[in-house]
Parts: C-alpha cells; sequence; structure tokens
C-alpha cells in the first residue's frame, strides 16, 4: 500500500512539475477567440478570466506625454505619438473602449493578483529620447501605482531596456529584439530573453546557455500546435501567444 501511494505521488509530482516549467502569456491579452479588441481593457479581463499567468500589452507616448496602450503606432489611423491624447479619443475600439491609458489598464490588472502584467514599451518612430523618456514615464507611473510586483518590462529597444535596469535595478526587464546572445544580456544585467520563436530555432543553444545563466526564456508569438509542442519539450519558462486556449488544452492534455 505505501509502494503504491509513494508511485501515486511521484507521478503526480512529476506532472505538476513538467507543466509548472512553461507559463502562459496572452498576446495583448485574450482576443482572438473572444472577438475583442487587442490591448483593450475587456482582452486583459479575458486573459484574468482564464486565469492566465501574464497578459502582454503595447505601450506608447503621446504628443502630450500621456502613455497609452495599442500595438500599432496608430489608433485606427489617428497617430498616437503625433496628436494629444484628448485628439485620440476622436476614435473608439469597435467595443466602444476609448484607448487605454496606461493608468486605466494597470487600474483594471490591479483588481487581481493573479495575472503578471507584460509591459511592452514600443520604440517612437520620433526619436531616441522620446523613447527614453517614455521609460521614465513608465517607472513613475508603475511606481505611483504601486504596481511594482505585478509588472515586467519588455522591449526591442535595447537602450530602452538598459534605460530600465539604470533607474531601477530590481524591475524584471526582458529584451524582446533575438540580436543578443544570452551572455551579453546576462552581462547587462536584464531577466532574461523574450525572442521570436524563429530567432530561437536558429539558435537553439540559447535556450539553455539562458538557463545556464539563469535568465528566464519567453518565446513568441507561438501559435501553432506543432511550435507550442516544441517549446514546452525545450523547457522554456514562458510561451506568449494568441491562441491561449490551445495551449492551455495542449498542457492539460
Amino acid at each position: 500500500m505505501k509502494k503504491t501511494f509513494l508511485l501515486v505521488a511521484m507521478t503526480i509530482i512529476f506532472h505538476v512539475g513538467l507543466f509548472a516549467q512553461t507559463s502562459i502569456i496572452a498576446h495583448r491579452g485574450v482576443w482572438k477567440n473572444t472577438q475583442v479588441p487587442q490591448n483593450s481593457i475587456a482582452s486583459l479581463n479575458g486573459a484574468i478570466e482564464q486565469k492566465l499567468w501574464g497578459s502582454e500589452f503595447d505601450v506608447h507616448l503621446t504628443k502630450d506625454d500621456v502613455l497609452v496602450v495599442c500595438h500599432d503606432h496608430d489608433f485606427y489611423g489617428l497617430e498616437i505619438e503625433q496628436l494629444t491624447y484628448q485628439e485620440l479619443l476622436a476614435k473608439k475600439h469597435p467595443n466602444g473602449e476609448s484607448i487605454p491609458t496606461v493608468e486605466e489598464y494597470l487600474a483594471a490588472g490591479l483588481k487581481q493578483k493573479k495575472t503578471k502584467l507584460i509591459y511592452e514599451l514600443k520604440t517612437s518612430t520620433i526619436s531616441k529620447e522620446r523613447t527614453l523618456k517614455a521609460v521614465e514615464l513608465s517607472l513613475a507611473l508603475v511606481k505611483k501605482m504601486k504596481a511594482k510586483k505585478r509588472v515586467e518590462y519588455i522591449a526591442f529597444d535595447w537602450d530602452a531596456c538598459l534605460k530600465f535596469r539604470e533607474l531601477d535595478k530590481n524591475s524584471k526587464v526582458h529584451y524582446l529584439n533575438g540580436d543578443k546572445t544570452p551572455a551579453q544580456v546576462k552581462e547587462a544585467k536584464l531577466s532574461g530573453i523574450d525572442y521570436n520563436l524563429n530567432a530561437l530555432k536558429k539558435n537553439p543553444t540559447w535556450i539553455k546557455e539562458s538557463k545556464d545563466l539563469r535568465l528566464k526564456v519567453n518565446v513568441w508569438t507561438v501559435n501553432n500546435e506543432a511550435d507550442m509542442k516544441y517549446f514546452l519539450n525545450e523547457k522554456v519558462d514562458y510561451i506568449t501567444t494568441d491562441e491561449p486556449e490551445l495551449l492551455s488544452k495542449i498542457m492539460s492534455n
């Protein structure tokens, strides 16, 4: 009896440990299978309702220095960096939402404590100075809202990542662009790599190298079953996907 119990217990621990290797991040929230706009508060709420580990969102800086949530540099044709926040209110998402400010978005996300808020700072099309100013304003806002434990930063701009680290030694910062080795990311004292699936397939040793350096590994945007299974087998820390329902199903099976 004791041997049977021990065997069952070990089996459970093994499977729990296996599933715990990888966490799911919803790319721009949960939107594809719910028919809500990407980067809307509704899409964030969808990720929260599915109890996902994280929900990624994209941030730009308006002409009058308001941080807003949107993937593209324009909001339904309105150029974000060229306009004030009030001018951006002329358009709405199809579900009736206005473009969310980061403050509004974080406030919605802070109503719960399970789903992390993965804050992607987009690179300014105007200047490096605007990108770095957005870093400063982002950190100040997160501090003001006491959201530091809930937020992790990602960016394609290497200098933006370095600025995040310079201004906050303890924030979690991950690099997106895929052109730095794990050793370079470690030397910069960043938290990990967050690379496109093709970059990691092209450099198959980088996952292990990152683990050896105690860097976190996230991969984006993984939307088909074969790729999901590939990276689950590689035991990456996070998979960012537009199909969290599919990934959850694969992991549960």
